[in-house]
């Protein structure tokens, strides 16, 4: 039976416990009619596409405040994205669909990635019987909230000017059964108290911010019986913000208001049984894609022992997201 880690389709590296979320057979979708294929599959991923996106966009500081010059900080956070209960499934139309239709649930509403443990299942409209299953949810919230983790690790470098640049990177890397990953991401953070007239000394630090990152992966359904059917994931997450925060002692308390833009992308490649009598099988049959946008407004604080820094926030936006993490900052 053909396999794959469906967190790992797409968050794979990011997500280092991804595996222990187990296996679901996402590549059962990929049968009957092109447009079948494509309709299911966007039905059950476009919610972890937007939730993935957004999520990018956390962790990028934990201070309004910029370093001095050839200061640097490397934190390492995690955010948990709560996703609400309309996202867990997706109605599955059997008037949309061309080759195939649903027969369990009766009402056609099949487990998302992010829904519960039911197995729908699915049969070809014509020719004899042939009944197979879908891949069921992740069923995250079975033992906690309805949340996706998302770790992710920030280099910050003080430059001239007030500023700090900020960097994420992960070259291209392999994990084993044919999974590889990779992620850039670059942000600017700069103070612009120093250019407001009569709050420049004011005890409050006020700055700017400006983030993009990228992360790819490619998942092999099944390395070891045919590696050439990957699925292929791409995010893109930009956010702009402004940032205030207030130092006091050891406690620094932070807040911010801004825009995220977000998107997501996954792709079947390589060749693909349709289960129907007689057709070809289909190359590179699904590319599906989905963003989000909106507003966001974030509220943390953080302590600070020596180099040591902890750190939390909660933000509302789209997918609402609370971030932990930890740090160590110098200058």
């Amino acid at each position: 039976m053909k396999k794959v880690v469906l967190l790992s389709v797409c968050l794979a590296g990011l997500l280092s416990t991804s595996r222990s979320y187990g296996q679901n057979n996402l590549d059962q979708l990929l049968k009957g009619s092109q447009a079948d294929m494509q309709y299911l599959a966007e039905g059950y991923l476009s919610p972890a596409l937007n939730a993935i996106g957004s999520g990018l966009n956390q962790g990028w500081y934990n201070t309004a405040a910029t370093h001095k010059l050839l200061g640097f900080d490397i934190t390492i956070s995690a955010s948990l994205m709560f996703y609400p209960t309309s996202d867990q499934f997706y109605k599955v139309d059997n008037n949309r669909l061309t080759a195939l239709k649903i027969t369990n649930p009766a009402d056609g509403m099949a487990p998302t990635i992010f829904g519960n443990k039911q197995t729908p299942t699915y049969d070809f409209k014509s020719g004899p019987s042939a009944p197979f299953a879908g891949p069921p949810g992740l069923d995250l919230g079975a033992s906690g909230p309805n949340a996706l983790p998302l770790p992710i690790a920030n280099l910050g470098i003080g430059l001239p000017k007030k500023t700090d640049l900020k960097l994420r990177f992960l070259p291209s890397l392999s994990l084993g059964q044919g999974t590889s990953v990779s992620l850039f991401g670059i942000g600017v953070m700069h103070d612009i108290k120093q250019y407001i007239p009569g709050i420049k000394m004011a005890p409050f630090d006020l700055s700017a911010f400006v983030g993009y990152t990228t992360f790819k992966s490619d998942v092999a359904f099944d390395a070891v019986a045919n590696p050439s059917q990957v699925g292929s994931s791409e995010f893109t997450a930009t956010t702009i913000q402004g940032v205030i925060g207030k130092k006091f002692s050891i406690l620094t308390v932070y807040g911010s208001l801004g825009y995220n833009f977000a998107s997501g992308s996954f792709k079947a490649k390589g060749s693909y049984p349709t289960g129907i009598a007689g057709a070809p099988a289909l190359v590179d049959p699904v590319s599906i894609s989905s963003s989000t946008s909106g507003p966001r407004v974030s509220a943390g604080l953080r302590l600070k022992f020596l180099i040591l820094t902890i750190h939390g926030d909660y933000t509302l936006q789209t997918y609402n997201t609370l971030t932990f993490g930890v740090g160590l900052t110098v200058r």
